[in-house]
Order: C-alpha cells, then structure tokens, then sequence
C-alpha cells in the first residue's frame, strides 16, 4: 500500500478533488473557506502562497492542518518543506526547481507525503523514479497561476495515463466546462486553484467539479495508489 493510502485510508477520494488556496481566498477567514471547500468534496488540500512571509505561513498552515485533520484530509504546503514540518502539515508539493525529492524524503522520512509537478513526457518518466507519492500534471488550459508556461493539453494528461508510475492529478485552468474532459482523458484527480478559492460558495464550487466528473464516468483506476 502507498504512503498515500496508508495517510489516508481513502484512496482514491482523497486525490480526486485536491484544492489549492493561498492565504486569502474569497470566504474568509481561510478556516471557514477550508471546512466549506472539504464539506464539497475536498479530498486534499495545498496551502500555496508565494507571497507571504515565514512566519505567517507556518501560522496559516497550523490553522488549515488542524481543520484538515478534523475532517481526515491530507495538509499539504507549496514548495516549501521547512514550513511544512515547521506546522506538521501531511506533506509538501514540490516543483522542477525546488528541493529534490531525493533530498526531501530524506529530511522528512518515510511516512510523510511528498508531491511533484510534471510538464512533459521527460518528467513524468523521470518522476517515477523518484521517491513521490502524487505527481501534478499541466497546466493542461492556460492559467495565470502559472504564468510563463504555456498549456499541455489533454495530450500530456493521456501520456500520464497510460506511463506515470505514481497516482497524478491534472492541473491548470480546470473548471465545470472542462473537469469531464480531463476526466476522460484519464486523470486520476484533478487539482484547482481559482474555480473553488475565489468562489462566494467553495462547498457548490468543489460539488460542481465532483458532478462534472461523476458525469463523465471518472473512476480512478484500481491501482492507481500502488506506487510508492
């Protein structure tokens, strides 16, 4: 059983729905935007802001690991895995020109929960060698979260499908309109950022992605938490 499995004991639910926020969504304060967003659905979450300062993240990260640990979702932070062991969040996600993940699992040991973006085929066959529970994959649309990298498209999505050794959420630019599509191409989950953080009403915003999927048939595939 994965590392994902074992934290969760609800593979693949918990992947299925993974919400990002930054210090500031449009509910506030971030507490109550968190238990609305996992009363829709909300299997995992990622505290992302590249903006605030330490000391504030690892406070806000406090904060979200004890709502998220009240409700049996994993807590994962940006980037950065000082502050993630620093408020004992779950895990970290981790990008191309971060910390290794070599290095990471070292620092934080076997039993903690690490994430890593991919935006080609290259990355996504060098990831499964490489001691990660989950990997991101995108930005399938065009998204200002991630300015400067243009979009993969489904076909990335459908590479990930048939050639990732670790369970992966498709990210990027991912709405209502478009949550089937990447469904059917194959995602294990799907990762948003603006559609459910900037909503009046995270709960209908994170329900609505679930409806999408559920009516494109999504069923993550069986093995899908093998890895690791």
């Amino acid at each position: 059983m994965s590392r994902l499995a074992r934290r969760t004991q609800a593979y693949p639910t918990a992947l299925r729905l993974y919400v990002i926020a930054d210090l500031h969504p449009r509910v506030s304060p971030l507490e109550m935007f968190l238990e609305q967003a996992i009363a829709g659905g909300t299997g995992m979450f990622q505290l992302r802001d590249k903006n605030a300062g330490d000391a504030e993240l690892v406070a806000a990260g406090r904060r979200c690991v004890e709502v998220c640990r009240r409700a049996g979702v994993p807590c994962i932070i940006n980037d950065r895995l000082d502050i993630a062991l620093a408020c004992g969040a779950d895990g970290v996600h981790l990008g191309q020109d971060d910390l290794s993940p070599v290095d990471a699992r070292r620092i934080a040991g076997d039993d903690f929960l690490i994430g890593l973006s991919t935006h080609s085929p290259e990355q996504i066959a060098a990831a499964g060698e490489l001691p990660v529970d989950y990997i991101g994959v995108g930005p399938v649309y065009p998204t200002p979260t991630k300015e400067g990298r243009p979009a993969v498209g489904l076909d990335l999505v459908r590479y990930a499908a048939g050639h990732a050794r670790q369970p992966f959420v498709a990210i990027g630019g991912i709405d209502p309109s478009n949550a089937g599509q990447v469904a059917k191409a194959g995602a294990h989950g799907i990762a948003v950022l603006r559609w459910v953080s900037q909503a009046a009403q995270p709960r209908e915003a994170a329900a609505a992605l679930l409806r999408a999927m559920d009516a494109a048939g999504h069923t993550a595939p069986a093995n899908a938490g093998a890895s690791g």
